[in-house]
């Protein structure tokens, strides 16, 4: 119950809950609704009551963290974008400004239910600049992969020496 605790005593504090009950995933910003007639669509009585959308992607892991980078040389890290929806689902990838270093390295095309994309996320470490930052400069950015259903967000940091 989220009135009582597991010892049956009033809660003091309110309980949140996870987003995946919500509705919503972390790191997500869900996209109009468009209607595509081209889609196919699945009519069965087994998802007629479901309300979450049947195209779905989630990012195998949610972020990327490279760590101590020494600068001048090349990473590379691998993510797994799986289609975990019903139906056959399209994304693109929205490439990272170059001052960042970041690129993204991917198979376009439409992936099938239950198979996945390996996104190769290549960071070129150069430091932009500032005397006092003690060596350690700080990356930080939000990779935009766009799908038919949302907009997900691949967080992706570093720190350059």
């Amino acid at each position: 119950s989220l009135l009582v605790n597991a010892a049956g005593q009033p809660r003091k504090e309110k309980v949140e809950l996870p987003p995946s009950l919500q509705g919503s995933k972390p790191n997500s910003i869900p996209n109009k609704k468009v209607y595509d007639p081209v889609g196919g669509k699945v009519n069965t009585s087994s998802l007629a009551t479901m309300k979450q959308h049947l195209s779905a992607f989630h990012l195998i892991p949610p972020n990327v963290m490279f760590g101590i980078l020494k600068e001048g040389c090349t990473y590379t890290a691998t993510v797994i974008l799986k289609n975990v929806g019903v139906n056959f689902s399209r994304f693109r990838v929205k490439q990272p400004p170059p001052h960042t270093g970041l690129r993204v390295m991917y198979t376009p095309g439409p992936v099938a239910a239950g198979l996945h994309v390996e996104l190769e996320i290549e960071i070129f470490a150069m430091a932009i600049g500032g005397e006092d930052t003690d060596g350690l400069e700080e990356i930080s950015h939000h990779i935009e992969i766009l799908t038919e259903a949302e907009t997900l967000l691949l967080p992706v940091r570093a720190n350059i020496l």
